[in-house]
């Protein structure tokens, strides 16, 4: 009973946008590649170390391990992503970077969309002197079609 009353006092959303990175290469394919790049620098890394080449062994070890921490790096933010809804009444921004989650919420009708004066420029959305970067995961050429369609959609509800 309480989960039929919470849907039908729920909040229609009015515009939801999602971005996120475009990861081409699945978890496990990530891994496997990792696996081979090691598996072929330690088999010439021992190949060297046969013919009398000892101190290649450590630097592969260290290229390794700068390699890994590499994709440790790039694995934490592949998820990251932009989450904007539209409420009839509010506006909520969520956006996800490596492990942290932060969340903004605004009044629509006393949000402002600024564009910067370049495709590179982010979007601003500002509101009472609250300014938060939106749309970094977008391509640069698709930032200002979504800054005016984000715009369009604020005025449609306020």
């Amino acid at each position: 009973m309480g989960a039929t009353t919470l849907l039908t006092d729920a909040e229609p959303v009015l515009r939801d946008w999602l971005m996120k990175r475009n990861c081409a290469v699945s978890p496990r394919q990530f891994v496997w590649f990792y696996a081979s790049l090691a598996l072929f620098s330690v088999a010439i890394a021992l190949l060297l170390v046969v013919c009398g080449a000892w101190p290649v062994l450590p630097f592969t070890g260290i290229e390794l391990l700068a390699v890994g921490a590499a994709f440790v790096v790039h694995a934490r933010h592949a998820v990251d992503y932009e989450r904007i809804r539209l409420y009839p009444n509010r506006l909520v921004i969520e956006q996800m970077s490596g492990q942290r989650l932060t969340q903004y919420e605004f009044n629509p009708r006393w949000v402002r969309i600024e564009r910067g004066v370049s495709p590179r420029d982010p979007i601003k959305v500002v509101s009472r002197g609250q300014a938060v970067v939106v749309g970094v995961h977008l391509a640069q050429y698709r930032r200002a079609s979504f800054a005016s369609e984000l715009r369009a959609a604020l005025t449609r509800c306020g």
